[in-house]
């Protein structure tokens, strides 16, 4: 009779078993293997605007998250792994950032998404994450929406938009300014941001007098400014995005308009460029900032930005970079609690249960049903050459 295995007797059971012990050995160890995470490596996708008139956003994030990536990977990775970032360009378009974002998931097979920038790109990114699994890291997105509405698979850093735009119109009504008027970018991002600032204004019994859309590649805000002087606010809030500030801005000096301009984090990002631009015209404008001064090295987390960008011999120096700096930091942190055997669930465990945190001297705050990081807010006011004061 031809031996055809154990149940004949042929095999040593005790060998058989062991041999099938190993196999479940083997078995498991595959099983675990998570999407995007090596023995050595953990790859990490990014899809930002990197060209066109926003992509100081992108730029800056970027070399932020870079900044912290390069320097644990040259102390040893996390948990003995590199990190690796790809990168793709949507040029601040949402389809194409769909198209990154698929391409990230099925072709590259990261292991976690950061850095993303925009509302309306980020609205079309989520469905493809989280229908994948994959943790959306650090958006660069304070939408009120994606905060109210939890979704287990996206974590932010940075303050919402709505704490930033409740700074603003709190601060304009304790100094008795009771009437302003909005200029809001003509996109999602605008469009979302501005009901915030409505519904905000109505609480504090702050009327607005007029709200005027702008175009974000418009050259001539000429049609807005006039708009805005014959509303004759108190303030006017700036609920905007990259070059059209400026286009702003220049328009709004032109003119002599006097009432007092306000923006929230995002308007402006190359604060030096766009001073000299206007020939000091961004003087007095005051912003919400979602992190410290990058030139408050009294900070532990300014302190050791400065170091880690002084040894890369990093040239660009902004909020936006710090903010990148600071997500990544984050993210990092995350990648170590969650330990060697990472995985996605792992992942989203621990930065679950981080809790109340400080990160530095930067305050975090995460939980099961608390994935909006830092309520840190503060108003400044630039002077003549670019520079925040508070």
């Amino acid at each position: 009779m031809k031996c055809r295995g154990v149940e004949d007797g042929c095999i040593d059971r005790r060998t058989a078993m062991v041999g099938l012990a190993a196999a479940g050995v083997a078995w498991s160890g595959a099983a675990a293997a998570e999407t995007g995470v090596t023995d050595t490596r953990i790859k990490v996708g990014q899809s930002a605007v990197f060209t066109g008139p926003a992509k100081d956003f992108g730029v800056d994030y970027k070399a932020g998250i870079a900044l912290v990536f390069d320097k644990v990977n040259k102390t040893g990775g996390v948990q003995g792994r590199t990190l690796e970032l790809v990168s793709y360009d949507d040029v601040y378009d949402p389809k194409k950032t769909a198209e990154n974002t698929a391409k990230l998931i099925d072709e590259d097979k990261v292991f976690a998404l950061i850095g993303y920038v925009a509302t309306g790109n980020l609205i079309a990114a989520m469905p493809l994450a989280e229908k994948a699994g994959v943790p959306m890291f650090a958006p660069l997105v304070g939408t009120t929406s994606f905060r109210t509405a939890h979704n287990r698979y996206l974590f932010h850093v940075r303050a919402s938009y709505e704490a930033e735009l409740r700074k603003i119109v709190g601060h304009l009504a304790t100094l008795g300014i009771n009437n302003i008027a909005v200029i809001y970018q003509n996109s999602a991002f605008g469009k979302s941001n501005l009901d915030t600032c409505l519904q905000i204004a109505q609480g504090l019994k702050v009327k607005v007098v007029d709200s005027v859309p702008m175009e974000i590649a418009a050259t001539d805000a000429k049609p807005q400014v006039a708009q805005l002087t014959k509303a004759q606010p108190g303030a006017v809030v700036m609920i905007m995005a990259g070059k059209m500030v400026e286009v702003f801005l220049r328009d709004y000096r032109a003119a002599g308009a006097a009432s007092p301009l306000y923006t929230i984090s995002v308007g402006i990002t190359d604060a030096p460029g766009s001073a000299q631009r206007l020939n000091g015209g961004i003087e007095g404008l005051v912003t919400a900032s979602i992190v410290p001064s990058p030139q408050a090295s009294r900070l532990p987390i300014v302190a050791d930005y400065r170091k880690d960008r002084a040894d890369a011999g990093e040239k660009i120096d902004s909020y936006t970079m710090l903010e990148g700096y600071i997500a990544a930091r984050v993210f990092v942190e995350g990648l170590k609690r969650a330990g060697r055997n990472l995985t996605r669930e792992g992942f989203i465990k621990a930065m679950e249960d981080m809790g109340t945190t400080k990160l530095g001297d930067f305050p975090l705050q995460y939980g099961p049903n608390n994935h909006n990081g830092s309520n840190f807010v503060d108003l400044e006011m630039y002077t003549r050459t670019g520079t925040l004061k508070r």
